[in-house]
């Protein structure tokens, strides 16, 4: 019997990866990684070290020392950073902020591309996050990419974070996306794009239920 396979979601910040990457893992009982939360964690760190984002070799050293585990943990998979769950600080707009600004040190992302792979060699593994289709996991069985406007990522950036925004701050927050989609989109360093042999979906109109639906119906059209 072959090696259990790898599920890689990529898509921009608010297109809903994390969600439906957990409902995807839930219902096939494979393991999830939402590796945004690893430069989430980076950024956290660096912030709590005072060392600020302008220093790509700290940071690379940063993220080369961390240690990340991922655990079960009442049907949950939980990311062990250094040994302790970070979850409840990595919403938090200045780590959101900074992990794009760390994501775009070359050492940082080689640090944590290296995690990734690690965490996920055994497969049976749901793995969401940038560049997972066309850098980390080529090989991966099922790679999906996740589009949506970034009006309706403002939404559920907002709705992420537990606030009740108006019109003008929607804007701001899609604006705000819109910037790092650019600078996403653009970087020499794994920019962001689907792969080639990648099935694009339109999240706009769809629950995070409707697209984890697709999802499975892929994998098992590609597993037989």
């Amino acid at each position: 019997m072959g090696k259990a396979p790898i599920i890689a979601i990529d898509g921009p910040a608010g297109s809903g990866k994390s969600a439906v990457a957990a409902l995807v893992a839930e219902r096939l009982r494979f393991a999830c990684l939402d590796t945004g939360q690893m430069y989430r964690a980076v950024a956290l760190k660096a912030l709590r070290a005072g060392l600020g984002f302008s220093n790509p070799e700290a940071l690379a050293i940063l993220a080369e020392k961390t240690e990340f585990v991922l655990q079960p943990r009442e049907g949950q998979w939980v990311l062990l950073v250094d040994g302790e769950d970070l979850t409840t600080f990595l919403s938090q707009p200045e780590v959101d902020q900074g992990s794009s600004l760390v994501a775009v040190v070359p050492g940082v992302r080689s640090a944590l591309v290296r995690a990734q792979r690690r965490m996920a060699e055994a497969g049976g593994i749901v793995v969401a996050g940038r560049d997972i289709q066309t850098v980390v996991f080529p090989e991966a069985q099922v790679k999906v990419f996740l589009a949506a406007s970034p009006a309706v990522r403002a939404s559920r950036r907002a709705l992420q974070r537990g606030m009740q925004v108006e019109e003008q701050q929607l804007q701001q927050i899609a604006a705000e996306i819109e910037r790092r989609d650019q600078r996403d989109a653009t970087r020499t360093n794994a920019p962001l794009k689907a792969a080639e042999d990648a099935v694009v979906i339109d999240t706009d109109p769809l629950t995070a239920e409707q697209v984890a639906d697709k999802i499975i119906a892929l994998v098992r059209a590609r597993s037989g």
